[in-house]
């Protein structure tokens, strides 16, 4: 009898195994269309570009190997160290602003309750467009004759004549937080959201019935419970605040007074004006660290107190 066991438990076996081979293949053809696609438009333009940084590449003509020269020239370049300090000035003010507006709302829509479908649909409306739109459609509204603002204040009385927003540093750069807090924070609103409705309803009821007030929920029970959606709003804001481009470019073309230049700005100017690719790659090379840096930070500042990730 034991024989007979031990003899069809074997094929038993290697039947599984077979089975759990082609289940492995069958998740692999599943996948294989995203890893191409992350290999084509990711890993090969990664490594394209790298090898484009140690050389000078012209847009027109040969291109010569001259190994590290061109991040050496980035040590020396002083119009893109004041350009990365001004985008982490940028980064630091406009994701600030994106939570102190997100985070409100995300609280204000997180309960069913009437024409929250409403108020979630219209918060969440400026993402759905595009860079360039929304910088255009604020490059008109800040015009000094043809737009709104300056021509609405003019006319109704609180300033005695129209001003031009875009003329001076802090105004233009103020519009542009204001621009992108508008087309951002409904984002940001929606994870924050699904991260506040993650939470048992349950622990909140607990802490009430012991006493605990609003804050004191918040602070001990939300956002220790959405620091994973908090670790993945703040690497998107700033992810996409350290890679800004179209609105400087779009609405104040680096202005006024080359003030307003950023980081990924001075790597297009570099690229795409001068026609110096390869110091164009190295500049980019430079920004991706500083970016994985930066989110590596931030993930181990917000993972978990358990150290859990």
């Amino acid at each position: 009898m034991t024989t007979i066991t031990a003899t069809t438990a074997a094929p038993a076996r290697a039947y599984k195994l077979v089975g759990a081979g082609r289940r492995q293949w069958i998740g692999m053809l599943y996948v294989a269309p995203a890893v191409a696609l992350v290999v084509v438009f990711f890993i090969v333009p990664l490594c394209m570009t790298a090898w484009m940084s140690l050389h000078n590449w012209p847009l027109m003509g040969a291109h010569s190997f001259i190994g590290l020269d061109n991040y050496w020239a980035i040590l020396r370049d002083t119009r893109f160290w004041n350009a990365l300090k001004f985008t982490g000035y940028y980064t630091v003010v406009v994701t600030i602003a994106i939570f102190a507006v997100a985070f409100p709302l995300a609280l204000f829509i997180e309960r069913p309750r009437q024409l929250t479908g409403f108020y979630r649909t219209s918060f969440f409306m400026p993402a759905v467009i595009g860079f360039a739109s929304a910088s255009l459609l604020w490059s008109w509204l800040l015009n000094v004759d043809s737009g709104l603002f300056s021509p609405a204040a003019f006319e109704l009385g609180l300033t005695e004549k129209k001003f031009n927003l875009l003329a001076t540093f802090q105004p233009a750069f103020w519009s542009i937080i204001a621009m992108v807090v508008w087309k951002v924070a409904g984002f940001t609103m929606i994870i924050l959201m699904t991260g506040l409705q993650s939470i048992p309803p349950d622990l909140q009821e607990a802490a009430m019935i012991d006493g605990a007030g609003p804050f004191a929920r918040f602070r001990a029970i939300t956002l220790p419970l959405m620091r994973r959606t908090l670790a993945l709003a703040l690497i998107l804001s700033v992810a996409g605040s350290i890679l800004a481009f179209d609105q400087f470019y779009i609405i104040l073309r680096g202005g006024p007074r080359n003030q307003t230049l950023t980081a990924v700005y001075w790597i297009f100017n570099q690229s795409f004006v001068s026609f110096k690719l390869g110091y164009g790659a190295a500049l980019s090379m430079v920004l991706l660290v500083i970016l994985v840096a930066l989110s590596l930070i931030q993930l181990r500042l917000l993972r978990n107190p358990e150290g859990v990730d």
